[in-house]
């Protein structure tokens, strides 16, 4: 089970890509995936609707965590999923808090905090509340 938080995207599922890759990159994150993966269901014949994951995240927040706590590092770097549907544009995510609770973080509140914010934010400037 998955505690995943799900949003429509304002935009077209281009734009969304676009704008949430820019987003972190103009926010001091890193991006260090842009996986196009019905591109790569295209490659072995199959089909798959629009969808994209981004791996972003800052070193600075997430090292602490991965040096204190390794097994976080299964799911950091933080990732959204877009994706398009009949009529809609969806980005999802895994909140930071969740992820802390995942792997047993703690003494860590206020990077997690932190990083909740961040992603709420930028997930927040594609989507309707």
């Amino acid at each position: 089970m998955t505690n995943a938080i799900v949003r429509t995207s304002l935009h077209s599922y281009s734009e969304t890509v676009a704008k949430l890759a820019a987003a972190i990159t103009h926010g001091g994150g890193t991006l260090f995936a842009n996986i196009d993966q019905s591109a790569a269901a295209q490659s072995v014949g199959l089909t798959l609707r629009p969808t994209t994951l981004l791996v972003f995240g800052n070193p600075r927040g997430g090292t602490p965590l991965m040096d204190a706590f390794p097994l976080v590092a299964l799911d950091l770097p933080l990732k959204l999923l877009i994706w398009e549907e009949p009529g809609a544009v969806k980005v999802a995510y895994t909140p930071p808090a969740e992820l802390a609770e995942r792997y047993g973080v703690t003494g860590k509140d206020q990077v997690i905090s932190s990083m909740e914010h961040q992603v709420e934010a930028l997930v927040g400037s594609v989507s309707s509340a």
